[in-house]
């Protein structure tokens, strides 16, 4: 079995319609996404009717709880929520916040209890993440019986192997680079051989430059180091 995993696309479907170019030539049999979805100054509808179309096994991210909490927005889901139509806006209210497949895959954005916390590393300050020991790994996992184990929302691409033989996998962003230096897309296959599961992560080049001039052509220039370079920090950006 191979699988892809994208997480984070952030209305970048420029990054998106790259990836799923990459995983169609991967061979892939299935590909799981692990949410926020299309909150980005980019081309949140067309990114919408894409995951629509494509009917992914999908789990809501914290900025998909934003869009429909009915609570105050900051300006780029302001922007993603104008975007939308309400029938975009009523499928991502229906998306559930982790997802279990066949009893091997488990899915979250952040982790199994939060949408917002991050599990393999500490959140940015400025470009610097924080790796968390052993412990506090292992602690969010408590409970969680599946041998692979899916989260996103940190946009670092990381594989972690518990003690007992588990897998932690986030497969990095595919529409926000932040802080590596590495604009291009990312995303993981995890695949089972022998009973045995492995990771790949995958970076995938596409158009940047024009995905930096669409966010500043709508009003978020603080968006284009970000896209055409993967160096500027998460602060400020949403």
């Amino acid at each position: 079995m191979r699988i892809a995993v994208i997480a984070d696309i952030h209305g970048n479907c420029l990054a998106l319609e790259a990836v799923l170019a990459d995983i169609a030539r991967q061979g892939a049999d299935l590909t799981l996404n692990l949410g926020d979805l299309v909150s980005g100054p980019l081309e949140p509808r067309r990114t919408a009717e894409l995951l629509l179309e494509e009917d992914f096994p999908t789990v809501a991210g914290n900025h998909e709880r934003s869009l429909v909490s009915n609570g105050p927005l900051g300006p780029v889901d302001r922007f993603t929520h104008d975007e939308l139509a309400a029938e975009h806006l009523d499928w991502i209210a229906e998306l559930p916040r982790t997802l279990a497949l066949n009893g091997e895959i488990f899915m979250c954005h952040g982790t199994p209890t939060s949408d917002s916390t991050p599990w393999l590393d500490g959140w940015f300050d400025g470009r610097d993440n924080t790796l968390p020991d052993e412990e506090a790994v292992s602690r969010e996992a408590e409970g969680i019986g599946y041998p692979v184990l899916l989260c996103g929302h940190t946009h670092v691409p990381r594989v972690v192997r518990l003690a007992d033989g588990r897998l932690v996998v986030n497969p990095g962003s595919v529409g926000l680079q932040m802080h590596y230096g590495s604009p291009d897309a990312h995303y993981a296959i995890v695949e089972r051989h022998a009973g045995e599961w492995s990771v790949s992560h995958r970076n995938v080049p596409y158009d940047r430059e024009a995905a930096a001039r669409l966010a500043a052509a709508n009003g978020f220039p603080h968006w284009q180091a970000a896209l055409a370079g993967g160096w500027a920090g998460a602060a400020g950006l949403f």
